[in-house]
């Protein structure tokens, strides 16, 4: 066998080996999520009858959405709601008008009965009431309630009420000196690591937390310290140019978002805020452990091969 020989057979095994990685690749890659019809629909105080959504894409109508993923909170969402509608109702508010858009992934409990009670006991508040016909993941609320804000300003909040609504002004105050009309400011807890709030944690969670650390830096938000915590801002700008495009659902999506955010060079400040663990997640420590191992190398992948991009946008009119 001659060297020309060897050569062509190592060219078509390594050409084989690459086509059976991508062709596995789209067959583990989610695509985008097409809504039902239910779940393109609101209910609120004002409106008990399904309602269309408006789109992302049109004029914004209020300073701030507060987008409110929720899956089984009937336990843990009336503490959250409570302090969040009476800081919003403050002198304190740096929204002067707003809406809170409630997304119930699909929950066996009685979380849209809760919000809906929530919305007719607070008239002076404008709750929206989104109930996803199947449980998506907290990714897929969170995109379907930014999909559907419209505010100049879209704010992600976890349901449990674990980071305090009063840092939205630390927030909105970073956002405010950024130039651009895309920007995104996050929540951070990477100051609380060598405080009690995470070092009374277990031992397998703080290990988890920094193997992720790890490998998040290997993906390409090495620049961002805490990508999970559940409270972003975004403006509407960046939400027109971000979520159309986010394929991932699961817990890991923030690590899609800003990776999009990056490609797209939408600026990101991250913010240290008031921060504590609350009981009760729906997180289970190993199997979604697994998962978002699985995910980010779906995602690295994805991003290597060139598969999730989101097209470049100089105006407005590109994205509608």
């Amino acid at each position: 066998m001659d060297g020309t020989t060897l050569i062509y057979g190592a060219v078509t095994l390594v050409l084989a080996v690459i086509l059976s990685c991508y062709t596995v690749l789209v067959l583990l890659s989610p695509a985008l999520v097409v809504p039902h019809e239910q779940d393109k629909k609101y209910r609120s105080r004002n409106t008990p009858n399904p309602t269309p959504l408006p789109s992302i894409h049109a004029d914004p109508e209020v300073d701030l959405t507060v987008v409110v993923p929720a899956f089984n909170e009937t336990q843990r969402m009336p503490t959250m709601l409570k302090s969040t509608l009476a800081y919003l109702a403050s002198a304190a508010s740096p929204a002067k008008t707003h809406e809170v858009l409630i997304v119930d992934d699909g929950s066996r409990d009685d979380t849209s009965d809760l919000a809906m009670t929530f919305a007719k006991e607070n008239p002076g508040h404008e709750i929206r009431v989104v109930t996803l016909h199947r449980n998506l993941g907290k990714g897929g609320a969170v995109r379907h309630g930014m999909m559907h804000g419209r505010g100049k300003r879209l704010l992600m909040v976890d349901a449990d009420g674990a980071s305090r609504f009063e840092d939205v002004n630390l927030l909105w105050d970073a956002m405010d000196k950024f130039a651009e009309d895309a920007s995104i400011a996050i929540g951070s807890r990477a100051h609380l690591v060598k405080t009690e709030a995470v070092v009374k944690r277990s031992v397998v969670r703080n290990v988890l937390m920094y193997g992720l650390h790890t490998i998040l830096r290997v993906v390409g938000v090495g620049h961002i310290r805490d990508t999970q915590c559940g409270f972003k801002l975004f403006s509407r700008r960046a939400a027109q140019l971000i979520f159309p495009y986010q394929h991932l659902c699961t817990w890991i999506f923030d690590v899609e978002v800003l990776l999009l955010a990056k490609q797209l060079r939408v600026p990101v400040a991250e913010v240290p805020i008031e921060w504590h663990e609350v009981s009760g997640s729906k997180l289970n420590v190993l199997t979604d452990s697994l998962q978002m191992l699985r995910d980010l190398l779906i995602l690295r992948a994805n991003l290597v091969f060139g598969r999730w991009v989101a097209p470049p946008a100089t105006t407005k009119q590109q994205i509608q």
